[in-house]
């Protein structure tokens, strides 16, 4: 059993390697590259199909560039189209300038700071599409890759070298936007658990409810269920004190 689990734990880390390997190189990663990868787990055709499956739904390419628009919401598609409108009037930059800015702004150079945010703003956009399947709004995830470019402008000294600049706030930008997927999953799985213990709740009510013929009181559900207190009082608070067959003996 410890063996099966640290396989699975494994497979759960090398197929998050692939996938942020793919993210760092726009999205896309070779057959090969996923081979090699996995190489030492054995995984028959059909679990490699499965990865396939996976990076496909993240939208990204197997050997090939991914579709980043395709699931995106008419509204978003419209929020993305004014954006990039808007970025339109930027001026764009020549590689000799590019670096000479990237010099100034290692530097230290504010202003060269600030036309390097606007230089990288469009890739923040590119960077967004990405991620865009993963349940956060393309407009949350350009706010929080642009807050990632505008910190990282000041950061640069770090890196010292203008060659390695768009690397490392491309880097930034992927961090910020993972982060926040992250954190509106945790509170998607926070939401479940809450919907589920309202469900549990109620359901119960109900059954004793129509046992009883009337509406049931927290001690009565308590005595039937062997649940705390605590528990069926966090339902009903959850509920907004909507479920219907507990009397809670508070005034509404």
């Amino acid at each position: 059993m410890g063996n099966i689990d640290n396989k699975e734990k494994e497979f759960a880390e090398i197929l998050k390697l692939v996938t942020r390997t793919a993210r760092e190189n726009k999205n896309t990663i070779s057959k090969e590259q996923i081979d090699l990868a996995f190489s030492e787990l054995d995984l028959d055709e059909k679990q490699l199909d499965m990865v396939y499956d996976y990076l496909k739904n993240h939208k990204i390419g197997v050997g090939e560039d991914a579709d980043f628009d395709e699931d995106l919401s008419q509204e978003e598609k419209n929020y993305l189209e004014d954006y990039i409108e808007s970025l339109s009037s930027l001026n764009k930059l020549s590689d000799g300038e590019l670096e000479a800015i990237q010099m100034s702004a290692i530097a230290g150079d504010k202003d060269a700071q600030s036309r390097l945010i606007e230089n990288y703003l469009p890739l923040v956009v590119d960077v967004a599409r990405m991620y865009s399947e993963q349940g956060v709004y393309i407009e949350d995830l350009i706010g929080e890759g642009n807050v990632a470019l505008t910190k990282g402008v000041t950061m640069l000294e770090a890196v010292g070298e203008p060659k390695e600049v768009e690397a490392f706030l491309y880097k930034m930008m992927l961090d910020a936007m993972e982060k926040i997927i992250q954190e509106n999953l945790s509170e998607d799985a926070g939401m479940q658990k809450v919907l589920t213990l309202v469900n549990e709740v109620a359901d119960k009510a109900k059954e004793l409810s129509d046992d009883l013929r009337r509406k049931v009181t927290v001690e009565e559900l308590m005595e039937e269920t062997g649940w705390e207190e605590d528990k069926i009082r966090s339902a009903i608070k959850f509920s907004g004190d909507k479920i219907e067959d507990i009397d809670s003996g508070e005034k509404k």
